[in-house]
């Protein structure tokens, strides 16, 4: 397997920029929230071809001030098309209903004034346990499974896994938990399966979808094509606000011929759900990518806002209740259908999306009354609507 692994540059540089005064801003940023309520923490990506004619040097030392307060803020670029170029400068700031805010981008500044913050995003393979890829923010936590896993399943190994689902890491602590949980299972001698007050993987996904994985849905069969695991990895981001890989699979077979699928994930600080961005090629034109919520024990409930577009299912689970989430913005969303049948791992809350540019983009996560994040099925009814509603209302910005 090829193992190509790039680590996002942080903004941590304190060189200066040649003839730049101390404090003084190079550009302004004016961000406006179009919604009639506040925006907490959501992500505005700055784009480096929007400044003009910067090199990346120049665009790797910026940080991002309040121009009202001085205050400065969390702030990381990316190189997301991985070019070795960057492209996003991104960072989180707090908007009022209806607010517009100027944010200054400097290059000369005291560490002292920089904030320092224990909580993050992390991603990454985790070849000491069959090849899993993992992440995480300061909320959620998921895992899929890679070509170990499946190759033991194949010849028969115990502990192996055969799937493309999505997995849910139940965590009810802000601190990245990921390393430590592998750690303790693998070479403590505890368990991630047990909750010892930072919570616990305890969602089954066996050969389901799990939260948010993909198939192709023959209505005529009845049946879910889906891919094996993944067999190619690479992740593109890591830091305080953004992590972001990609997952290739091996051609497998659909109704459409044999599909190629690329996944590009993403997970934003202060996010409940992943950002998923699906490639798909076949022999003939691919008509429609179904995205799944594993149903369980089918003792939950779904519920459907096809209008707004998002897609829900909220189960007991063990001593707690959990609810998935799928949303989706128009142009992608064809239709949903809940399928049902005894065959374990079978049943699923089916969102049915069309591609466009031989892509489908959509978000999916979860939310566990244990984290004390989301009270009850209500409440993660209003997340998703208020998520659907943030998308299809992004914040702007403009250069000054």
């Amino acid at each position: 397997m090829k193992n190509l692994n790039s680590i996002s540059l942080l903004l941590i540089s304190m060189l200066l920029l040649p003839g730049c005064n101390k404090d003084k801003p190079q550009y302004r940023i004016s961000v406006t929230n179009g919604l009639q309520v506040p925006r907490k923490g959501e992500t505005v990506s700055v784009r480096r071809s929007d400044l003009g004619n910067i090199t990346c040097e120049e665009f790797s030392r910026f940080f991002v001030q309040d121009a009202r307060s001085g205050a400065y803020l969390i702030s990381q670029v990316i190189d997301e098309d991985r070019d070795g170029e960057l492209d996003y400068l991104l960072f989180q700031p707090d908007l009022e209903a209806d607010e517009t805010r100027v944010y200054n981008l400097v290059t000369d500044v005291d560490s002292g004034s920089l904030p320092v913050t224990g909580i993050s995003t992390f991603s990454r393979f985790i070849p000491e346990r069959t090849d899993d890829y993992a992440w995480e923010n300061d909320r959620v936590a998921f895992r899929t499974y890679g070509p170990t896993a499946e190759q033991m399943v194949v010849d028969g190994t115990p502990g192996g896994t055969l799937s493309s689902g999505m997995d849910c890491w139940l965590k009810r602590v802000d601190y990245p938990i990921i390393n430590k949980w592998y750690k303790k299972t693998l070479e403590e001698g505890g368990s991630y399966h047990e909750d010892t007050g930072e919570g616990l993987d305890d969602f089954h996904v066996g050969a389901s979808r799990g939260c948010g994985g993909v198939g192709v849905w023959s209505a005529e069969e009845q049946k879910l094509y889906t891919s094996r695991n993944f067999t190619r990895w690479e992740t593109i981001a890591t830091g305080p606000i953004r992590t972001q890989f990609s997952l290739t699979y091996a051609p497998w077979s659909t109704p459409f011929g044999m599909m190629e699928e690329t996944k590009i994930i993403s997970l934003d600080l202060g996010s409940n759900l992943s950002r998923f961005e699906v490639r798909v090629s076949a022999d003939g034109p691919v008509e429609e990518i179904s995205v799944g919520l594993t149903q369980h024990e089918k003792d939950g409930t779904n519920h459907a806002d096809q209008d707004n577009g998002w897609f829900s299912y909220w189960q007991p689970h063990g001593d707690s209740e959990l609810g998935m989430g799928i949303v989706v913005a128009p142009e992608y969303l064809a239709r949903y259908e809940e399928y049902l049948i005894d065959a374990p791992d079978q049943s699923h809350l089916l969102v049915h999306l069309k591609p466009v540019d031989g892509k489908v983009v959509y978000y999916a996560g979860f939310g566990w009354k244990k984290s004390g994040q989301i009270e009850d099925e209500q409440a993660w009814f209003d997340y998703l609507q208020g998520f659907a509603e943030r998308l299809s209302s992004p914040i702007t910005y403009r250069v000054k």
